[in-house]
């Protein structure tokens, strides 16, 4: 217990300096709450609640975690964490673990302007039927709105995930 509060006491309290790769997704940092809902041809739909959280260490990394749960009986229901890595370019990599033991490395593109980004799978790991997963996130009148779509080995590309969250 004591080595613990002397850990906190070493960790400084304010936020490190922006590395300028993270500077053009800033607007992402911190957590997002809301709904979303899911669906799937083998699936029933569902909705659910949601929170994610974006952070920054200073390094030119934004890291990111997830998690889901039934909205009626507040019980969980997924959570993944990564790291999303901007390129001065407009280019983006992601790298996301998945507590269902599947893991996404995704490539893509954000826009300042539209303060958006597109991400395609470029490989899915430890997925017997998962084959492609997609993930378009984009700051909508101040609200983070995304879109995941997936295909598998019986169903092509399709919307599966989409929710409209707030910055809490």
């Amino acid at each position: 217990m004591q080595e613990e509060d002397e850990n906190r006491r070493r960790i400084p309290a304010e936020a490190p300096p922006l590395h300028p790769s993270v500077a053009p997704l800033s607007y992402l940092l911190g957590t997002w709450r809301g709904q979303g809902e899911g669906k799937y041809p083998t699936i029933p739909s569902f909705l659910y609640g949601e929170e994610l959280s974006f952070s920054h260490s200073g390094k030119p990394v934004i890291a990111y975690t997830q998690k889901t749960w039934k909205l009626e009986s507040k019980e969980p229901m997924h959570a993944e964490s990564g790291y999303f890595r901007p390129k001065p370019d407009g280019s983006i990599e992601v790298v996301i673990a998945q507590s269902t033991g599947l893991v996404e490395v995704q490539k893509g593109t954000y826009n300042v302007d539209e303060q958006s980004i597109i991400l395609k799978s470029d490989l899915v790991g430890n997925a017997s039927k998962v084959k492609e997963i997609s993930r378009e996130f984009e700051l909508v009148n101040g609200k983070l709105s995304y879109v995941v779509q997936m295909s598998t080995t019986t169903n092509h590309l399709q919307p599966h995930l989409k929710a409209m969250l707030d910055k809490i």
